[in-house]
């Protein structure tokens, strides 16, 4: 779970990473004369873990560094949309300024009688990487076989979109390591592989994992969460024998990740990564033939030295998103001896993705940007003169490894010229302070705001949460809603407190900054759980601060009456079988009260109490300790913050499967909502392109998540970019910034100011 929720965070932050990647820019070719500075701009960036690769980069910071060096097949414009003739050029209106966006490829997209779809792209004849190389089909051909290998580990889920010919090509391979730790230590069949290694890996594996195990042990004992390894496992969200070791509680990990290493070593980290200990997955991720498959993937096909097509077996909405790949050189990446398309060589051996791993820390693509080195906290750039869409008009920049709490200092101090602060009600305070007209944006720092795609909410898990084990009754969903109404009435005075103007609350369990978003002039749109349990308004315009809490108290009442508690002069007395008269909420707030939600938490818990409920607030000093807690089904309620896409689709966190009989999937399983009507919206809604037949779906989708009283939306906040009004030539910013039309987006126009620095 924590991998997938990593998964949905790195592609919800990182969008030009598989769509736009290196700008969508508004400039054709190039053609212009630049006369270039050599006035490096510096841009202050959390911590960086050298992952580079568009391939296999982990963190947003880290994909933003091959976002410079990369381009990706598609682009999108301001408002999200991709743009499908990207070598024509599109151009589209936004905040009454008309744009036109260039990419790598123009897109047809042709339904088939027989249900497939064609996706044809043309590419550009004219682009090369920052060496110099063309880029062909054969590069995008490449970096489809990448993504698609049965060894392939990274964050991409290109492999899951219906490819004609995918699953083919997939089965009937295994990575070595699955194999080593499905067969044991105790394996005497080596028709696969031999004993030495074998004996090795478990070897290494043992010594590794203790350590790697004892980290944990080590920091629950410091931080009083724990006083032996058992304890410590239960803290982390596992479950050991009362006398285990290090290396017996490392096992039980393992065991729980299915012997998936590699994502053991990045999500249950207390700091170290398993290599770091001696023992590197990567090392046993080669591929095993343990069957029959496909030399090759069918609707992954070569039209011509510039045209590739790619057919899927059905309509998905969301596909287009997915299709927007990086396009990575394969005379870097791969190997060119390797590569002979007919004979179906795509530039690596298959199962063998070594040659990709060993650039890693090192990207080069067609991007704006050549990584030049990752040294001291700063990454290197310097500009790509070849960049298909002009030569960028600054010749270096730099990246700047900076804690949060020193970005703002550093563009007030002049070491660093663009950054992006956690932007809240205090941070704006001390910005407009710097100003001489008292304002966010003024003669020291230019501030430019978006919606950030993504919405904080509290999640309730249906599972924990819920009257007689029935998830989906009435009496549930009621006890739900009791807490819910409550926890509602607070949302305004939380988040204006927290955030002031930088961040509004929300109604629906969607970012604001999506098509598919409810808006306030819609006719049925709706306050979030402010109608009693008989359908009627809870509030009314004349009503005071008190006199909502009254009436939020009372409606609360009657939902748990509802519920099946009892209820005497206004106060519960007893619970129904399966519910409780106190349940725990847990918020990430650093042990300090510190987060968006925690005014919301503690009013609420004061008011619940005066009506007999005891809701025990749990402020987690470790944020990763709510994902563990919830992964062990420990967390009846819990605060935290989603990610986004482009593209609205909800499988990957409401989707159970109910519908179809299949085991649940994605992050559904944080809330346990199994509703089949939930479910059938969700799939129709990917089968159609047509925008708004696939609205009335999502909402019909939202509308059912809000009734089963899951998930209670609280804010939508915004996400900052500071620029140094000094320093930055603001006339070459990237205009009309939006949430999916980043600062970056253009940055092959960025220049210092004419003073320089």
């Amino acid at each position: 779970m924590k991998k997938t929720l990593a998964i949905i965070l790195i592609l919800s932050m990182c969008l030009f990473a598989f769509v736009g990647c290196g700008g969508s820019g508004s400039q054709g070719g190039g053609d212009e004369e630049v006369v270039q500075s050599e006035t490096p701009i510096v841009v202050g960036y959390s911590n960086f873990s050298s992952k580079f690769s568009p391939f296999f980069a982990e963190t947003a910071y880290d994909q933003d560094v091959a976002t410079m060096t990369s381009v990706a097949l598609l682009n999108t414009d301001r408002q999200g949309a991709v743009v499908e003739k990207g070598k024509t050029g599109e151009t589209r209106p936004y905040n009454n300024t008309d744009y036109t966006y260039y990419g790598p490829a123009d897109l047809t997209i042709t339904e088939n009688e027989d249900g497939t779809v064609d996706y044809d792209f043309d590419l550009r004849d004219d682009m090369t990487f920052s060496d110099g190389e063309p880029l062909t089909a054969d590069d995008v051909i490449f970096s489809m076989y990448v993504l698609s290998d049965p060894t392939y580990d990274g964050s991409s889920t290109f492999f899951a979109l219906p490819i004609k010919g995918m699953e083919e090509y997939r089965a009937g391979m295994e990575s070595l390591m699955s194999l080593l730790y499905k067969a044991g230590r105790d394996n005497k069949d080596f028709s696969l592989w031999d004993e030495a290694t074998q004996t090795t890996f478990w070897e290494n594996l043992d010594k590794a994992g203790e350590a790697f195990a004892q980290e944990i042990v080590d920091y629950c004992v410091d931080n009083g969460y724990a006083e032996d390894v058992a304890g410590a496992a239960a803290a982390w969200g596992f479950e050991t024998k009362a006398d285990a070791t290090a290396l017996d509680y490392f096992y039980v990990m393992a065991d729980a990740y299915g012997g998936d290493l590699s994502s053991l070593s990045s999500t249950e980290t207390a700091g170290s990564s398993l290599a770091d200990l001696g023992f590197d997955p990567a090392e046993y991720a080669v591929g095993v033939k343990t069957g029959e498959s496909a030399p090759s993937i069918e609707g992954i096909q070569k039209t011509g030295d510039y045209g590739v097509k790619v057919t899927l077996t059905e309509v998905d909405a969301t596909a287009i998103y997915q299709l927007g790949v990086t396009i990575a050189p394969l005379h870097y990446y791969g190997d060119k001896e390797k590569y002979d398309y007919d004979n179906n060589m795509f530039g690596f051996d298959k199962g063998d993705l070594s040659t990709v791993r060993a650039k890693t820390t090192e990207p080069m693509g067609a991007g704006p940007y050549k990584f030049i080195k990752f040294e001291n906290g700063v990454v290197n750039f310097e500009s790509n003169d070849s960049y298909y869409l002009g030569m960028p008009h600054t010749k270096y920049i730099q990246f700047k490894e900076s804690q949060d709490q020193d970005k703002l200092n550093g563009v007030i101090t002049g070491t660093i010229d663009i950054t992006d602060p956690s932007y809240s009600q205090d941070t704006a305070k001390a910005i407009s302070a710097e100003n001489s007209n008292g304002e966010v944006t003024g003669d020291k720092i230019t501030t430019n705001t978006v919606d950030n795609l993504g919405y904080g909410y509290l999640g309730i898990s249906a599972k924990s949460v819920n009257v007689g084990g029935e998830l989906g009754s009435d009496a549930s969903k009621n006890l739900r809603k009791a807490f819910a109404t409550v926890f509602a009435l607070y949302r305004d005075v939380t988040v204006n407190s927290y955030y002031g103007e930088a961040a509004s609350v929300i109604n629906y369990p969607i970012s604001n900054t999506s098509w598919a978003a409810p808006q306030a002039t819609d006719s049925d749109y709706a306050i979030a759980f402010s109608k009693d349990v008989e359908g009627n308004d809870i509030y009314t315009s004349d009503m005071d601060d008190k006199a909502k809490e009254e009436a939020a108290l009372n409606a609360a009442l009657g939902f748990f009456e509802a519920a099946g508690y009892t209820v005497k002069d206004g106060k519960l007395t007893d619970a129904p079988d399966g519910a409780k008269m106190q349940y725990e909420v847990w918020i990430p707030a650093d042990g300090s009260g510190d987060h968006p939600s925690f005014m919301m938490l503690n009013l609420a818990s004061d008011a619940l109490k005066k009506i007999g409920m005891d809701l025990v607030v749990k402020d987690l000093a470790n944020s990763a300790d709510l994902w563990t807690g919830i992964e062990a089904d420990q967390v009846p309620m819990w605060c935290a913050a989603w990610g986004a896409t482009p593209d609205p689709d909800m499988y990957q966190v409401y989707y159970s499967g109910v519908e179809s009989g299949k085991d649940p999937g994605g992050s559904n399983y944080m809330y346990d909502i199994a509703d089949p009507e939930l479910d059938e919206n969700i799939m129709e809604a990917r089968t159609s392109m047509d925008q708004s037949f696939r609205k009335q779906l999502y909402k019909a989708c939202l509308d059912i998540i809000v009734d089963w009283a899951v998930e209670v939306p609280v804010y939508q906040r915004q996400n900052a970019i500071i620029f140094s009004t000094e320093r930055v030539n603001l006339d070459t910013v990237t205009p009309d910034i939006t949430t999916y039309y980043g600062w970056m987006a253009e940055i092959q126009n960025l220049e210092p100011a004419a003073q320089g620095k």
